[in-house]
């Protein structure tokens, strides 16, 4: 897998696996409702070239509560949204994202892994195509899954 590589454009709202040249997989994402960006506490999505630093939850269900990279042991559910109606939810699996260019995505306040920047699952009820998160990468949960497998940690992830 060593000559994989996952792409994200901003604009077009999508994510792209490639090996080599060619295209693998695309999926729709949420990036930022706040657009791009790469400061601390923006609620932007950072540009520039990252790679996978861990994946976080395999063998979870695929509605799979995540709080602070771990699993709850809730699954998500409309009962439990409207129970807890604040909450940002990480669901099904964690890429965190670790950027690569010091003073653009890692280091001070601009770091990604710091800002807790990941690849994650949401509510199917949340729309794809649109800018929505608080600065991560949502994706629909079956996309998600089928991503996880085909990924490593290291994996480089370029977003545009």
């Amino acid at each position: 897998m060593s000559s994989r590589r996952i792409q994200i454009d901003l604009a077009a709202q999508s994510l792209s696996l490639l090996e080599g040249g060619e295209l693998l997989c695309s999926y729709p994402i949420s990036s930022a409702l706040n657009g791009p960006g790469e400061v601390e506490g923006s609620g932007c999505t950072p540009r520039g070239r990252h790679r996978i630093r861990i994946k976080i939850g395999a063998g979870q269900p695929e509605n799979a509560v995540f709080v602070g990279r771990r699993a709850t042991d809730e699954l998500y559910s409309p009962a439990l949204a409207a129970s807890h109606p604040q909450r940002d939810w990480v669901l099904c699996r964690i890429l965190w994202l670790t950027g690569l260019e010091p003073g653009r995505n890692r280091g001070g306040r601009v770091d990604s892994l710091r800002r807790y920047i990941y690849i994650h699952g949401c509510p199917d009820s949340e729309p794809m195509g649109v800018p929505r998160s608080h600065g991560c990468i949502r994706m629909r949960n079956r996309d998600l899954l089928a991503l996880f497998e085909q990924v490593d940690a290291g994996m480089p992830v370029d977003i545009r």
